[in-house]
């Protein structure tokens, strides 16, 4: 049985963004398991986990919130990879980049969306 946020497309694009994320850490230098390694992952894994149980919620107001926790672990994890880019650990991967960017008026536009129910 489907539940409502597996037919959302912001949850499905994150989803892949995990799998992204995590084939993009594989190389990142040993020291950095429990790192950056380890931060990059659990920000990637919290996006589509806080879809998923905004979704369960009984109300918007509450789909809300963690929709806005959704888009903080997005930022989050935008930050951490210009930063992994810049300790030269990956090279800039445009359909990260470009996946990230989706996600993000994908989420947008659902807020956007609740938003004007709530009220």
């Amino acid at each position: 049985m489907r539940r409502k946020h597996q037919e959302l497309k912001v949850w499905q694009e994150s989803m892949a963004l995990v799998k992204d994320i995590y084939h993009s850490t594989q190389e990142f230098p040993r020291e950095e398991i429990y790192a950056l390694t380890s931060q990059m992952r659990r920000a990637a894994i919290s996006v589509p986990s806080n879809i998923a149980e905004g979704a369960a919620r009984t109300g918007d107001r509450e789909f809300l919130q963690f929709l806005s926790i959704a888009r903080g672990s997005l930022s989050e994890l935008e930050t951490q990879l210009i930063l992994a880019g810049d300790l030269n650990y990956i090279q800039k991967n445009q359909p990260v980049i470009d996946r990230i960017d989706r996600i993000f008026a994908l989420l947008g536009g659902l807020i956007k969306s609740l938003q004007g129910r709530v009220k």
